[in-house]
């Protein structure tokens, strides 16, 4: 009754106190906080700036997520829509440029909750690969929402296999027009989003085919709906593929195309054109056509999934020190979930990973741009090493942040079930990752592909790229530890990860090569040898995420309290993944059984360490309660009064149960009776 008494209006206010178990995690910090966030924001002015865009977002009603937990799909997808529209018409009163310094963070204030998501590709593959007369003609239209448009590629029987696609676009002489056209049910284009209720227009990833040559994939310009009502133009059969894991806000949908005719000039031709005369002229790189979607990778790396997993630490770490459970000391007070190793040993690990990635997104932005650059000259000489390392870090993030965000979401016991956690639609949301803009199998593969072809370049005396230079290092080494405390150096574990990955490439490249010379084909070696290239894969792409972390905190020692809580953090990291992987740095016994000892001892130190300053680690991402959207991991704390003062919008508890009155309540009243 006391407690009851107490709160008094659980429906409007929550206690504005922070949770003393909280607060005291952030009393007497080992660093100045804000100088951290600017680290990570990228400066001073980038932090005020990110502010500014959330006070604007936080403060407009449109965008409140107040309820989002209770809405139907159709009322998802409907917000979403509205956002868009609205943010367009409030980033043109404000007097924010298209590439201002606000533009860069309202996706990480906005979360995706928002439509059009796709037009953005569409918007891009036009900006990439139209001719100057296309983007003039098409961009401004598109970026007015004067038309919406989708990128039509992911088809029912092919997706990550882009030469395997089987809608044809045939070119007529005679009319000056392409026919497109889907030959089977395979062929149907399926999963692009805004495609199911959203969009009046297609980019549509088709075989060129001219006087019965096939030319490969191209990229098409086609009107699925009409400007006038919405509705299919004839020949078209779109629309929406139905319930989905997650993403109710994107209606991803179904493209069926019966001999479409669109002009000359709707295939997009920077870099190959079709003449009136039938001639096909290619300009640079076959592969530019995937270029594109490199940019796609590299951004949903960056604004997508390594801030899902931030978010899903942030939550579940805040929530540790709040929720107390059993008795550590026997007669004592119960613990928070944090003090137990175990919770420790789930939560901090990802912590760790989430620095990493972090620090990850600007090495492979800066490196896109220096390869978009250089594709702009004509120079298309640092495309194949791009597409190689977007595609393995796609697939190796995509899936440790799903993995994460689930160890996240499990370290939250029964309450991480709850969609007020916020911790199920941040999984659900990451998790389609690992599908979308290339399957993560396929994507490893085709960056084993290029290490192999980069390993027979190094043997044969030739110049590598920097990201695989170490291929041509020596193998006869072992590692150079004599205590735990070694594990502390990176040049340490930095060998442990490049000795690794070489050894796992030049291992599988030498089987596909015996393989072939034993007789087997070619392609029946390799896929023979599938599951150790696609190990090896991940070991370079490994190797390449530690080394960034290492090299990034190096140049970030200008503050002793945060260089020293990064080095932690990425001493734990590497040596996390040593011992999830311990088979492979054993293997040869490169790293000993009595070292390995030391790696775990020295992890669990830095288990201690680290769990003193977790909760001001993941205060200095400076997510907002609004973004965060969780019950629990709140900034203040408030974990069983915002459950359940949440609990109570929920619509049922305000409806009448209408199962009661056709079902349950003859029961019952056969009951009353007998009572």
């Amino acid at each position: 009754m006391a407690w009851w008494n107490t709160h008094r209006d659980f429906k409007n206010s929550i206690n504005t106190d922070i949770n003393p178990d909280l607060a005291s995690e952030r009393k007497s910090p080992p660093f100045d906080v804000e100088k951290l966030t600017n680290i990570l924001d990228g400066g001073i002015e980038n932090t005020r700036v990110r502010r500014r865009v959330e006070a604007s977002i936080h403060s407009d009603p449109v965008f409140s997520r107040e309820d989002q937990y209770f809405l139907s799909s159709s009322e998802t997808y409907e917000k979403g829509i509205q956002r868009s529209i609205h943010l367009k018409k409030k980033i043109e009163q404000l007097g924010w440029m298209k590439d201002g310094p606000e533009m860069k963070w309202l996706n990480r204030v906005l979360a995706g909750d928002i439509g059009f998501n796709v037009h953005t590709v569409f918007l891009n593959c036009i900006n990439e690969l139209g001719t100057d007369e296309q983007i003039a003609k098409w961009v401004p239209l598109a970026q007015n929402y004067n038309i919406i448009g989708t990128y039509a590629q992911t088809e029912l029987g092919h997706g990550t296999y882009l030469r395997g696609l089987e809608t044809t676009a045939t070119f007529d002489m005679s009319t000056q027009e392409f026919l497109i056209n889907t030959p089977k049910i395979s062929a149907m284009k399926w999963w692009p989003g805004d495609l199911g209720r959203s969009a009046t227009h297609a980019l549509v990833l088709a075989q060129l085919y001219i006087k019965g040559k096939n030319y490969g994939m191209h990229p098409f310009l086609v009107q699925i709906r009409s400007l006038h009502d919405h509705s299919p133009l004839p020949g078209i059969t779109v629309g929406d593929i139905g319930p989905k894991m997650g993403f109710a806000h994107v209606d991803n949908g179904y493209l069926f195309l019966r001999n479409i005719r669109i002009p000359l000039q709707n295939m997009l031709s920077r870099y190959s054109q079709v003449l009136p005369d039938g001639r096909y002229v290619k300009r640079g790189s076959e592969k530019i056509n995937y270029f594109s979607m490199i940019l796609v990778r590299v951004n949903m790396i960056g604004e997508v999934v390594v801030g899902t997993l931030t978010k899903a630490c942030m939550i579940a770490i805040r929530y540790s020190v709040v929720r107390r459970q059993s008795e550590f000391k026997p007669g004592a007070a119960e613990a928070k979930i944090l003090d137990y190793q175990t919770q420790q040993g789930k939560l901090l690990p990802q912590l760790a990973t989430v620095y990493a990635f972090h620090f990850l997104c600007p090495y492979l932005l800066d490196y896109y741009n220096l390869v978009h650059h250089e594709i702009k000259s004509g120079n298309f000489k640092s495309l194949p090493e791009l597409h190689a390392l977007t595609a393995g870090m796609k697939a190796l993030v995509t899936e440790y942040s799903t993995a994460g965000v689930e160890v996240c979401r499990r370290a939250c016991g029964g309450h991480g079930y709850s969609m007020l956690s916020g911790l199920p639609s941040l999984y659900s949301y990451v998790l389609a990752a690992c599908t979308y803009e290339g399957e993560n199998t396929v994507l490893y593969l085709q960056t084993a592909r290029y290490l192999v072809k980069c390993l027979a370049m190094g043997q044969s005396g030739q110049s590598l790229p920097q990201s695989v230079a170490y291929l041509t290092s020596a193998l006869s080494r072992r590692c150079q530890a004599r205590d735990k405390s070694d594990f502390l150096k990176t040049e340490i574990y930095l060998d442990a990860f490049e000795h690794r990955a070489c050894r796992l490439i030049r291992g599988a490249a030498s089987k596909v090569q015996a393989l072939v010379h034993s007789g087997l084909e070619q392609y029946e070696a390799w896929n023979s040898t599938s599951v150790e290239l696609l190990e090896a894969s991940m070991a370079h792409c490994q190797y390449i995420i530690v080394k960034v972390f290492v090299d990034t905190v190096e140049k970030l020692n200008s503050d002793p309290g945060i260089h020293i809580s990064l080095k932690r953090l990425c001493h734990l990291f590497a040596l996390h993944w040593i011992r999830t992987n311990a088979g492979s740095f054993l293997h040869n016994e490169y790293i000993s059984g009595n070292q390995l000892d030391m790696v775990t001892e020295i992890y669990l130190d830095l288990l201690l360490l680290l769990r003193k300053e977790a909760v001001v680690l993941v205060d200095a991402f400076d997510y907002t309660d609004e973004q965060l959207n969780s019950a629990l991991g709140s900034y203040d704390g408030q974990v069983y009064q915002r459950l359940f003062e949440w609990a109570q919008k929920a619509p049922e508890n305000h409806q009448v149960n209408s199962a009661y009155e056709k079902h349950m309540k003859p029961l019952f009243h056969s009951a009353l009776s007998k009572l």
